[in-house]
């Protein structure tokens, strides 16, 4: 009886060279302090090929003196993985937004989409700015009744607000190995701010990890670089290569990543 092999995934961008002299990584990479593997390097190396030369969208990462608009360097990932067929390719993300948008060819799709038309997230920012809206029209007035108005809208904005956080990051649903799924809210519980900072679960690595784990692809290695100017610190450099963030990251990586055999972490 022939052997099911699941098709080749829409994001899986195969080596066109021979591999013949690269080893493949008996162990995944430690993403928070590692040297990157040669087949990283290569697959970074596509892909900032690609970003030299890819028409689809214009994003400015303040490299060219003739592009517009605020300058937004960007993290960039790419997962080297292996299919069932033992074909060897590799994923590409990245962090947050690109030119807009969360969805672009070549790259694996966000975890969650908040810019979906019509979602909850933009109908209930809605509301928060209809009641913003309500307050600043009773501010106007100054009376004993518009005060009392005034304090209950913002009890009201308030549990809005929590209400909506709380629901977003339930979308936010992160596959391991063994096919277990932890939501944000649950994987941040026991850190020191016992909630998810801002932008938990849209960097570049776990985007490629929950790709790899929806479709059946081996993670073998992985790096992580930025590409652009930064406006924000001068840690960040074009080209560099970075581990993963503590802070966002590293209680979703643990779930993500156990029972993967990981490279020793440095002392």
């Amino acid at each position: 009886m022939p052997v099911y092999l699941p098709p080749t995934p829409a994001c899986f961008n195969p080596f066109e060279e021979s591999l013949e002299q690269y080893t493949l990584p008996e162990k995944f990479t430690y993403l928070f302090n590692y040297t990157p593997h040669p087949l990283s390097l290569l697959a970074a190396q596509k892909l900032q090929e690609h970003l030299n030369i890819q028409e689809d969208w214009e994003h400015n990462f303040g490299l060219q003196e003739a592009q517009t608009g605020a300058i937004i360097g960007k993290m960039f990932g790419v997962l080297v993985v292996q299919t069932a067929a033992k074909e060897v390719g590799y994923l590409a993300a990245f962090s947050g937004k690109l030119a807009g948008s969360y969805n672009h060819a070549r790259f694996v799709p966000p975890i969650f989409d908040s810019l979906t038309e019509g979602s909850f997230l933009n109908t209930g920012m809605q509301e928060l700015t209809r009641i913003n809206q309500q307050i600043r029209l009773l501010e106007e007035v100054q009376t004993v009744e518009s005060r009392e108005e005034i304090a209950w809208l913002q009890e009201t904005r308030r549990s809005h607000s929590v209400a909506l956080q709380g629901k977003l990051f339930d979308q936010y649903q992160f596959l391991n190995k063994a096919g277990e799924e932890k939501n944000l809210r649950t994987l941040f519980t026991h850190t020191n701010s016992n909630n998810p900072p801002a932008g938990a679960g849209e960097c570049a690595a776990p985007k490629l990890l929950q790709y790899a784990f929806q479709h059946q692809l081996k993670p073998l290695a992985m790096a992580e670089f930025w590409w652009g100017l930064s406006p924000k610190s001068d840690y960040w450099k074009h080209g560099h290569y970075y581990p993963a963030c503590q802070e966002k990251c590293a209680p979703i990586l643990a779930h993500m990543l156990e029972d993967v055999v990981m490279d020793e972490r440095p002392v």
